[in-house]
């Protein structure tokens, strides 16, 4: 049974485009709400995340229903097992239901050593499986601890994957027990190499969840350089860096920049995606560019050029 846009769409078997938004340090969401507007014409929902890097940000549930109401962009809740125990996301989970949200992606969460409040104490009551388990059960069953819940959630639950892994088996072995405990679907980490990519999706192919690939089109060459540096577990391809590095270099009006980064991001995704469909491996890509909706078109693109 389909419970949003997103959940029909995975039914269907439809090819997907999910963005990504970040609200920030803020009680203020207006810059999200306006990017959540440009990006709302090409793509499925949104993600809103949850204190990414364990860097305290506005709460991610009620960002995601004040963006979802103002904007009528479906959204997908990131919820953490880093900040509350199972008692509390219980809670939360209803509580979204009632706030009108249908989506949710169950994640562990960056530890709060890596943020801005490193003192703070984590939880990790649940992991990222069982926080699975917790949605499909109130769900599916109507019940939490085997008790009734008088009006059940209802909600589609995804999990994260990270084709970067090393070793890849044990990331496998991830996939399978969070497909086990009902994961409707699968958005993976940013990857670059195709290789890696191809391997990865067979061997989680077997758990029959569709999957999102998870891409980071970078507007800049500072972006870029950021995002190698400072983001572990993703290294971006030298020859990649090179031509952001050139385009920096080569083109000082800034509007003409604007267009060769979005070009360049263009010409690399196109034969990357084009690989991966035609071997039949994804259901969908997951653009976690924030703060750049100006590529979307041009995903767009992509998704109808190797369609």
């Amino acid at each position: 049974m389909a419970y949003s846009k997103l959940g029909e769409m995975l039914e269907k078997g439809e090819f997907i485009l999910t963005g990504e938004l970040e609200p920030e340090k803020t009680c203020d969401l207006s810059h999200t709400i306006h990017e959540a507007e440009e990006m709302a014409p090409y793509v499925v929902a949104a993600n809103v995340t949850d204190s990414p890097l364990g860097i305290v940000t506005i709460n991610s549930m009620a960002a995601s229903h004040i963006i979802q109401r103002e904007t009528g962009l479906e959204v997908i809740w990131q919820l953490t097992v880093r900040d509350v125990n199972k008692l509390g996301i219980a809670g939360m989970i209803m509580g979204g239901h009632a706030l009108g949200i249908r989506n949710v992606l169950s994640l562990t969460g960056d530890h709060p050593a890596m943020g801005d409040i490193p003192e703070t104490k984590p939880v990790f009551d649940l992991d990222s499986a069982t926080l699975c388990k917790l949605v499909r059960e109130m769900v599916d069953e109507g019940k939490i601890n085997g008790a009734e819940i008088e009006c059940p959630p209802t909600l589609h639950v995804g999990a994260a994957a990270n084709p970067n892994a090393d070793p890849m088996g044990a990331e496998v072995l991830k996939i399978g027990r969070k497909a086990k405990a009902g994961a409707e679907f699968i958005q993976t980490q940013v990857v670059y190499d195709l290789d890696r990519t191809i391997e990865f999706l067979r061997e989680i192919k077997k758990y029959n969840v569709p999957v999102l690939l998870g891409i980071f089109p970078m507007k800049s060459y500072g972006i870029a350089k950021g995002f190698d540096e400072f983001v572990p577990g993703v290294s971006v391809p030298k020859d990649i860096l090179a031509k952001w590095k050139s385009i920096k270099k080569e083109i000082s009006d800034k509007k003409e920049q604007k267009k060769a980064y979005d070009q360049a991001n263009y010409e690399f995704f196109n034969p990357f995606i084009t690989e991966l469909r035609k071997k039949d491996l994804l259901e969908g890509i997951h653009c976690m560019a924030v703060h750049y909706p100006r590529i979307f078109p041009k995903l767009q693109k992509v998704i109808d050029d190797t369609s």
